[in-house]
């Protein structure tokens, strides 16, 4: 959950996010918190910095990007050695998350042009002598608020298509993965150092807050209903456009087959709230009846959950990381 607060609080210089590892609270690293002031700053930066991007157009941009996407592909072990000690994962579930977001940059810089490419379209009868076409325009810049549980995959979602697309991106990560965003900008500014239109600004409540209200061209949130009715209401401030993904939960159907059903079902509900193990005496409490309809229905619960999937896993991470990288043997 990326968490939103009206509340005022310390100035940033004397707050600070410390990352930790979920399964021992060993602390990772440290980060001031940004403020108001640094939050509209970083904002303004990323404003002069669209203009010129914009102007790259569609080639320029999938240029860079397609570069940011090798440099990111090039280190997928270490961001995914990031991911699983912020939020619990295993080093090859993080790999899947790292190969699959890929695909979406990858994606989104090569198909822009033709998704947003200027259309004609019919101009009317009063204006039959006329020509009349459509064409879309970057907003400028986009705040992006992720959630903690797929720190990559969710929030690169709205980043890749927003970013191919002409925008500049300001990213407030969750306070509990701000490692894995900090990495993901410094690949960024590895890759595309002439433009600074990727930025991340760390912080709580406060400064998903200040992001909101920052006047920012639209806002994309993933967190929860409570936290999306906050950001809803900081956007409206300025009657910044918001698209929300605010979770929630679909009814499955099992048409056949409940043997195999049973257990990928209690794995999926797992995975699908963001836990790729469960830690602890207490986290297999919760999920003893899942347990036993598993054992008796299917394989072992636990053995579902770590040896089976991991293996699965890492095979198909290391596909797809072959094909990122253009099948040129890259490991």
């Amino acid at each position: 959950m990326t968490l939103i607060d009206h509340t005022s609080a310390p100035d940033s210089t004397a707050r600070e996010i410390v990352s930790r590892d979920p399964r021992d609270d060993s602390a990772i690293e440290a980060y001031p918190s940004a403020g108001p002031d640094d939050v509209a700053a970083v904002v303004a930066e990323a404003r002069a910095a669209a203009a010129t991007w914009a102007a790259l157009g569609f080639a320029g941009r999938k240029k860079a990007l397609q570069a940011w996407k090798s440099e990111i592909a090039d280190g997928a072990r270490d961001l995914a050695a990031v991911i699983s000690r912020e939020t619990g994962k295993t080093p090859d579930d993080a790999l899947l998350e790292v190969v699959l977001t890929l695909t979406h940059l990858d994606w989104a810089s090569k198909n822009a042009h033709k998704v947003l490419a200027r259309q004609k379209v019919p101009s009317g009868l009063a204006s039959y002598n006329q020509h009349a076409s459509v064409g879309y325009e970057p907003f400028g810049v986009v705040g992006v608020i992720g959630p903690w549980n797929y720190p990559f995959y969710t929030p690169m979602g709205s980043i890749s298509y927003a970013i191919s697309a002409g925008n500049a991106i300001v990213f407030k990560p969750s306070e509990l993965t701000p490692a894995t965003a900090m990495w993901i900008e410094a690949a960024f500014r590895r890759a595309v150092p002439d433009h600074a239109v990727f930025r991340v600004v760390i912080g709580d409540g406060e400064t998903g807050a200040a992001l909101a209200r920052s006047g920012v061209d639209k806002v994309a949130f993933t967190g929860s209903p409570r936290t999306a009715r906050k950001v809803m209401a900081a956007c409206a401030e300025n009657l910044t456009p918001l698209v929300v993904e605010a979770g929630g939960k679909d009814a499955m159907i099992v048409a056949a087959d409940l043997d195999a059903a049973v257990g990928f079902a209690v794995f999926g509900g797992v995975g699908d709230s963001g836990f790729g193990r469960i830690h602890g005496a207490d986290g297999l409490r919760e999920f003893s009846v899942a347990k036993s309809i598993a054992v008796q229905k299917s394989k072992p619960f636990i053995d579902l959950l770590t040896m089976e999937r991991s293996a699965r896993d890492m095979h198909l991470s290391e596909r797809m990381l072959h094909m990122l990288h253009g099948g040129k043997g890259k490991h």
